[in-house]
């Protein structure tokens, strides 16, 4: 199935996507007199109650929303946001690290820094170094410490799209990459959740591309992961407990500003449109403002 938050008078309402638009949990709960989650968090911490019942309104319901559709973030309240550094072999060779990893490397975002499909993304007034990372983001439905493998693939409740913005002239301060990597609405995730099974996690290869303004900056495939999704989940449960809601972005392959020669680095600015696409997923669109 394909889940989406919309924002709809100022209200997050959980939707499910279909072909055609969106049902909105929301409205079918009020008109049918039925219990239904009303986000996606209430969903991943209910889903024995709520699986079978979502199932059969995906099959049998008809969109109620199909234009002038808001989103919101695909979880508005996560736990943990983290995110793997340097996960593709390609983008550690432009950034001049040539080392194969031995472990996973794991820094964070804060709830702050999410943002939605179509949202105006608005930096600091001091950053001048603005950048993209197109990335795979995984949404855990579980709660898991010290999960083997196995253990760690059944706590992935779905997949989606982020885009990990980084301001390198903050990222590089010090030593330490928070502040250029936390800033508001510099997490944008959507615009749909697509669960788990409908991919196959242990040989996962969907084709991933960033777009800014039309051009083609980035373009791999998540086969190319060096650390692949459930190593990524297990890694992080051995020293903390995952709970549903919280997200992981994956890594970015090459083609950031960030990899190329100093004189031809050109970074973002205002009015530039950036397009996250992930096959079988779908696209993520932000406008700097």
């Amino acid at each position: 199935m394909r889940f989406a938050q919309l924002s709809i008078n100022n209200e997050i309402h959980l939707a499910i996507q279909k072909a055609e638009g969106y049902i909105d949990l929301a409205l079918l709960a009020q008109k049918e007199k039925v219990d239904l989650p009303q986000s996606m968090l209430a969903y991943l911490q209910n889903q024995e109650k709520y699986q079978e019942t979502l199932k059969k309104v995906a099959k049998k319901v008809s969109p109620n929303v199909t234009e002038a559709i808001s989103f919101a973030p695909v979880v508005t309240n996560p736990e943990k946001i983290l995110c793997v550094g340097l996960n593709y072999m390609s983008h550690r060779l432009e950034t001049n690290r040539f080392e194969m990893p031995e472990y996973p490397v794991l820094f964070s975002k804060f709830n702050n820094a999410l943002a939605s499909h179509q949202a105006v993304i608005v930096p600091p007034a001091e950053v001048k170094n603005l950048d993209y990372e197109a990335e795979l983001v995984l949404v855990i439905g579980k709660i898991i410490y010290q999960a083997d493998l196995e253990e760690a693939k059944q706590a992935i409740f779905g997949l989606t799209i982020g885009n990990d913005f980084s301001a390198r002239d903050l990222q590089f301060r010090t030593q330490q990459w928070l502040l250029g990597k936390s800033c508001d609405q510099f997490a944008p995730v959507g615009p749909v959740v697509v669960t788990s099974d409908a991919f196959d996690l242990d040989h996962l290869a969907l084709e991933i591309s960033c777009e800014v303004n039309g051009e083609l900056r980035q373009q791999a495939n998540t086969r190319d992961l060096i650390f692949q999704c459930a190593q990524v989940v297990s890694y992080a449960s051995q020293t903390m407990t995952l709970r549903p809601g919280d997200l992981i972005f994956t890594g970015t392959p090459s083609g950031v500003i960030l990899g190329q020669k100093e004189q031809q680095q050109k970074w973002l600015t205002t009015g530039d449109e950036v397009v996250v696409k992930i096959e079988n997923i779908g696209e993520l669109s932000n406008r700097i403002g």
